[in-house]
C-alpha cells in the first residue's frame, strides 16, 4: 500500500510525557482543538465539550486534583504546558457521551502528533470533575450542567525522543470472510 500521512502518524505516535516549558503557538493549538470538532459523535450530536487550559493557575490547580485522585505527588500531566479536557453528558442523559468524547481525544492525539507536538491521555478527569471543585470550575469556564469528565491530553513540545511503537501482538485483529 502507499504511504499514507495519516496511517504514518497512527503508526508512530507515541505517548509523551516528557515536555519543553514552550507553550504551543495558537495556530498549532487551534489546530488540534479543531481535530477534536472532527470525530465522529453518536446521531451527529457533537455532545463533548473541549477545553484548553494554558492559564498557570489553573494548571497547578487541575495537576493537583488529578494528583490527590491518583493518591501521588507528582505531576499527572508530566509539567506539559497545556491541558486539553473532554467533558460529555453524563450517561443518564446520552449513552453515547463518553465514548464520542474518547474519539475527540484520540483524533486530538493523532493532529498533535502531526504537527510534531506531544501528546499523552490522561485520566481520572471523571473523578476530579464530579467533586465541588470540579464543578465550580466546569461553571467558571461556561460549561453546561450535566457533564462529566471524560479524559485529558497533556500537551506541548517533546523534550527528547519517545521510544520507537513496540511491536504489535500477534493475532489482533481477526477478519471472518
Amino acid at each position: 500500500m502507499e504511504s499514507n500521512i495519516v496511517l504514518e502518524c497512527l503508526r508512530t505516535r507515541r505517548s509523551i510525557r516528557k515536555y519543553s516549558p514552550q507553550q504551543i503557538t495558537d495556530e498549532e493549538l487551534t489546530a488540534v482543538l479543531e481535530a477534536g470538532t472532527y470525530a465522529p459523535t453518536g446521531k451527529g450530536l457533537q455532545d463533548p465539550w473541549i477545553v484548553a487550559v494554558q492559564k498557570r493557575e489553573q494548571i497547578e490547580t487541575l495537576v493537583r486534583m488529578n494528583a490527590t485522585v491518583m493518591g501521588v505527588e507528582s505531576n499527572p500531566y508530566y509539567d506539559a504546558p497545556t491541558i486539553v479536557l473532554v467533558f460529555a453528558s453524563s450517561p443518564d442523559k446520552w449513552a453515547n457521551g463518553i465514548l464520542d468524547g474518547t474519539l475527540v481525544l484520540g483524533n486530538m492525539m493523532t493532529a498533535a502528533h502531526a504537527l510534531g507536538l506531544g501528546a499523552c491521555w490522561i485520566n481520572r478527569e471523571r473523578e476530579m470533575f464530579a467533586t465541588e471543585e470540579g464543578r465550580a470550575l466546569m461553571k467558571q469556564w461556561g460549561l453546561p450542567d450535566g457533564l462529566v469528565g471524560v479524559g485529558a491530553l497533556s500537551l506541548g513540545y517533546p523534550a527528547g525522543t519517545p521510544k520507537p511503537q513496540p511491536a504489535r501482538k500477534e493475532n489482533y485483529f481477526r477478519i471472518i470472510r
